[in-house]
């Protein structure tokens, strides 16, 4: 079902299970994000009461394993499942709906510890089993879905109004590099941008804003000899947090108190380049010193009701401007907001993964979503250096068949997903030459059977995370070729390999469909 954002795809969606539940049989639905149960629950409650059980990792193990009992003795209580990706593993013993809201998500994909696995391939896997219908719904599907709807692999419906004919907000692009050049920057804001906020505040209506950055700043470097501080355990700078005042890696935690002065040089001249949430939090508050500023990221919704509390206060009014990463961007309700603003849009797009532009388009068109759903028509305002980007113009326009059209002649001319699938094999190890060595004898091997389908060996962007030294291999496996056979051999050289002395140390991880 592809709806476009506030057209009612819950209102659908309860009607389904209704008729299921009517049946007597079990409802699955599953959602991309802790932040995103606390609003539905709510919601859904209201037409089913106490059907519902909800299932993720932020309840405790006595809490899961109750949930799991009532599934598995089929219980009143449990005809509803809420749950994010794990709750596709539930004992299950009457299925007759599973509803996968937000289903381009890559939330869906779980990537450590294994089992490695999307839900929402799963999920189809899981209807299939139990002989249920399964719906998957979106503003902005994924091409992958997109396209099996398009060979009549999948059934299509879509929603192409807003819930009362409200109109989609209006979207301005806003060129940061022309308002550099004008001097008329004030901090992160475009004049611009600073004009919007202040109308919708005079107004008394609220704002979102988006920058899918935590912290306050992600590099922090010295002026004299151009050093930044960097974690011990992995290949990456710390990002300065100003709150506590110290220096965080956010790949394995590490952390430790921002220092005065540069530890190559010694000299005290230290400087924060790029910025986060908490940069734009802070900043917002100098400027609209009157008014309630929130933020919402990773930092802020540690607890078990972090969401609840940051949700609530901004549905009861209590905040004005809310700050926030991708969680702000999708499926959120909010009545009284009438402007949304993204900071930077091309962080998204200039992204070294065949995806980014999807995932850009996507996550613009799912913030933009938040935006005067109730009565009068909102604003979008995205700051951004180049606003003549093909993306950005798709956005403006929120056209998707044209975005979708695009992004497919590229994957057809690169061999991409969905015509080609990928498998990625990651070795990992502390000792840089073994996993090095390892990685060349696989390669070898796996191109002798492959042959040109074979892409790498590569390290990743961030080539060393917690003292572990990481390589990567891609397979394609073009549409005509047996997945059978292709497994058969790619296991037969992981045996191979593990027979080598050598290499037996060495973490040998496979990740089908990776991306």
């Amino acid at each position: 079902m592809h709806g476009i954002t506030s057209s009612g795809k819950t209102e659908v969606y309860t009607k389904l299970i209704q008729e299921v539940l009517d049946e007597g049989k079990q409802v699955l639905f599953l959602l991309p994000e802790i932040a995103l149960t606390t609003q539905i629950i709510v919601r859904l409650q209201y037409y089913f009461g106490e059907q519902i059980s909800v299932f993720h990792s932020k309840y405790s193990i006595n809490e899961r394993v109750e949930v799991w009992n009532n599934v598995l003795n089929n219980k009143p209580k449990a005809r509803i499942i809420l749950g994010a990706r794990s709750s596709v593993f539930l004992p299950f013993s009457n299925l007759g709906l599973i509803v996968v809201d937000e289903e381009h998500e890559t939330s869906y994909k779980q990537f450590e510890p294994s089992p490695r696995y999307n839900a929402r391939d799963a999920a189809i896997v899981l209807a299939k089993i139990h002989k249920a219908k399964i719906l998957l719904g979106s503003a902005t599907p994924s091409l992958e879905t997109y396209y099996n709807a398009q060979q009549n692999k999948y059934g299509f419906v879509e929603l192409n109004r807003r819930h009362g004919n409200v109109q989609l907000p209006k979207i301005e692009l806003i060129n940061v590099k022309e308002k550099h050049r004008k001097k008329e920057m004030k901090g992160h804001f475009s004049d611009r941008l600073l004009a919007l906020i202040q109308e919708a505040l005079d107004l008394k209506e609220q704002v979102i804003l988006f920058q899918n950055r935590r912290g306050y700043s992600p590099v922090v470097e010295c002026k004299t000899c151009g050093v930044s501080p960097e974690c011990p355990n992995c290949d990456v700078t710390l990002t300065f947090h100003k709150f506590k005042h110290e220096l965080r890696c956010h790949y394995c935690s590490y952390q430790r108190a921002m220092p005065n002065s540069c530890g190559a040089c010694g000299s005290n001249t230290l400087d924060t380049k790029g910025f986060g949430t908490e940069q734009i939090e802070l900043e917002l508050k100098e400027i609209f010193p009157d008014f309630k500023i929130g933020r919402m990221d990773l930092d802020t919704t540690r607890g078990k009701h972090g969401y609840q509390k940051i949700i609530g206060a901004f549905e009861a009014k209590e905040i004005d401007v809310l700050v926030g990463t991708q969680m702000l961007s999708k499926g959120l309700d909010f009545e009284n907001v009438s402007l949304v603003g993204i900071l930077n849009a091309d962080t998204m797009l200039n992204f070294p993964d065949f995806r980014a532009h999807e995932r850009g388009y996507d996550m613009m068109v799912q913030v933009s979503g938040r935006a005067g759903r109730s009565k009068k028509q909102g604003n979008v305002a995205i700051q951004t250096y180049n606003p003549f980007h093909q993306i950005l113009q798709q956005v403006s326009t929120t056209n998707y068949t044209e975005m979708y059209k695009e992004q497919l002649q590229e994957r057809y001319q690169y061999k991409y997903p969905p015509y080609y699938r990928l498998i990625k094999i990651t070795l990992k190890h502390r000792d840089y030459n073994k996993v090095d060595s390892g990685v060349n004898w696989l390669f070898k091997a796996l191109y002798s059977s492959f042959g040109e389908h074979v892409l790498g060996p590569t390290a990743p962007a961030v080539a060393r995370i917690r003292n572990q030294y990481i390589k990567n291999i891609i397979i394609k496996i073009p549409p005509k070729q047996g997945l059978v056979h292709t497994k058969s051999q790619i296991t037969k050289i992981r045996n191979t390999f593990e027979a080598v002395a050598d290499f037996r140390p060495i973490r040998f991880i496979i990740d089908v469909d990776a991306y």
